[in-house]
Order: C-alpha cells, then structure tokens, then sequence
C-alpha cells in the first residue's frame, strides 16, 4: 500500500477500500493536516445515531445501509467508541448485524475510537467526514457507543441527529439527563413491539413536542418512515442551521485542543496552590495556544 497521499486518494476514489482505510487511519493521526490540505471540501449527508447500550442502534444503521444501498448511494458508516484505544472492538457487532454488507465495495464500515487519537472524537470524526465526502461517499451515518459527552458533540456534525430510544421509561430517563433530548431532531422508539412502546412515544412527545417515529428494526417495520423523516428534515436545512453546527463543531475542536495543551496541568497546579487565580489562567492559556499555532 503505498504512503503518498495523492495516491491513496485517488486509489480510494476508484474503489479501494484498503485505501481508503489507510487515509482514515492518517487523519486520525499527527499526518491529519497533511490529508486534509490534499481534499477539496465536498457537501455529504451525515446522519447521526445515537441513544442509550441496547437499544438497537447498529441494527438500524444496518437497515438504512441496505435502504441507500437500493438508492444507489456509497455509504460510509462510522462507529464511534469514545473509550477503547483499538478499532476492532467497537465494530465486532456491527460486523455480525452487518455482513450483508461487507464485501460491498459501495459500503465502508469504520470504528473510530476517540481515546489515543490526535485531539479524541472533536477531531476524528468531523475529519473522517471531510475524507469520506471528497472520496465520493454520498451518506455518512456515525453511531456512537453508549451515552455520555460523545453523544453531544456528535450533534454538532450530525444532521439529523436520531436519537434511538427503547420502550419504558429507563432509556428515556437516562437520555433526558445526558442532553440527549435537547439535541435530538428526531427521535425513535425501537422494539416497538414491546409493551409499553405507545405510552413511551406519547409521553417523549409531550416532553420534546417531536414527532416520535416507532420502528421495529430487526424486521425493518417502520424504516421507510425513517428515511422520510430524515429527508424531510434535510430538505429543511437551513443557512442558519448549518452555521450553528459549523460553530458547534469549531468550538469543540477548540476545547479539545485546550485540553490537551502541555501547559494546562502547570497552569492547574498555579491555580490550586494560589500561586495564580483561574482568570489570568485562562488568558494564559489561550496565549499558548495561539503561540503555539505560529
């Protein structure tokens, strides 16, 4: 495989999945900037799903996979695990609930584990979506793993944001602490079959005042009202709208850079032995940060 980025660019364009693999591992490394300033910025769909362990996300994921296959559309599905340093443990099952579609040069299925990785899932991720967009990649659906500050920051890439919740009122509850309710443009009860399904629609609905699709994704009952929903709701898409992400997105990025500077842990230590107050802290910090960048 070889290590000229033009040229895995342009192997990944023609259909190499390898390729393409190889690009997505250096974006997620310190040669991201050098792919990047290879890639010309390319509009693409990305749909996020997120919602509490169980609730069937992967499954769904499967079956609009097969839904903009049949469209005739390259897809691209990322796995986010915010807490494993390895790639193969996040996508284990989404290989099983998958393996229709592997082997399919149209579909590329990828774990991005944020831990370990050049400024963690801020900067993996909005960066594997630029790579995938300018690689000709028509839909990108980014599932991430459990609840937590992952789940949030995938709403400022994500539009929709599908949050994927089960009946009864545990998954609901644990979603309304995370956030995961304020950031959900469309919100789904799967298993729908199960007792309790209807009551948990209605009362989401009342909660958020959204539309509350139920799905039974392991039979693909409900997924066509899915892609309506995520249609309808891309077709709405506004200037504005867009720019909310973009600042979304650029102030996570920022954060995250913030976290990682070297000199936050002296700085830290200034302020806890009141040597410094966090104030003039900050201000120092922001000073590295951008002395740094020169």
């Amino acid at each position: 495989m070889p290590e000229d980025i033009a040229e895995l660019i342009e192997l990944a364009r023609t259909g190499s999945v390898r390729a393409a693999g190889r690009l997505l591992s250096l974006v997620e490394s310190s040669r991201r900037a050098q792919v990047l300033t290879e890639l010309e910025p390319v509009p693409v769909r990305v749909i996020g799903l997120t919602g509490p362990p169980g609730v069937g996300k992967s499954t769904t994921v499967a079956a609009l996979v097969t839904g903009y296959r049949a469209r005739g559309l390259r897809v691209a599905v990322l796995a986010v695990d915010p807490s494993s340093p390895y790639s193969g443990g996040a996508l284990l099952g989404d290989r099983i609930r998958m393996a229709a579609h592997i082997g399919d040069p149209g579909v590329l299925i990828r774990s991005v584990a944020a831990r370990g990785h050049l400024g963690g899932l801020a900067a993996a991720v909005p960066a594997a979506i630029r790579l995938l967009g300018a690689l000709g990649y028509d839909v990108i659906l980014v599932e991430t793993v459990g609840v937590g500050q992952s789940e949030i920051e995938i709403a400022a890439v994500a539009d929709p944001a599908v949050v994927i919740l089960n009946p009864g009122a545990g998954d609901a509850i644990q979603a309304a602490k995370a956030g995961l309710l304020e950031v959900a443009d469309i919100l789904v009860v799967n298993k729908a079959d199960r007792d309790g399904a209807e009551q948990t629609a209605r009362e989401l609905h009342l909660e958020t005042g959204l539309p509350i699709l139920q799905l039974i994704a392991a039979r693909g009952t409900g997924i066509e009202a899915l892609f309506d929903a995520i249609d309808a709701h891309h077709r709405a898409d506004s200037a504005a709208r867009g720019a909310a992400r973009a600042r979304a997105q650029i102030l996570s990025l920022a954060q995250s850079r913030l976290r990682a500077h070297p000199g936050l842990d002296e700085l830290a230590t200034a302020v806890a032995t009141g040597r410094d107050d966090a104030y003039s802290a900050a201000e120092l910090l922001l000073a590295a940060a951008v002395d740094q960048d020169r």
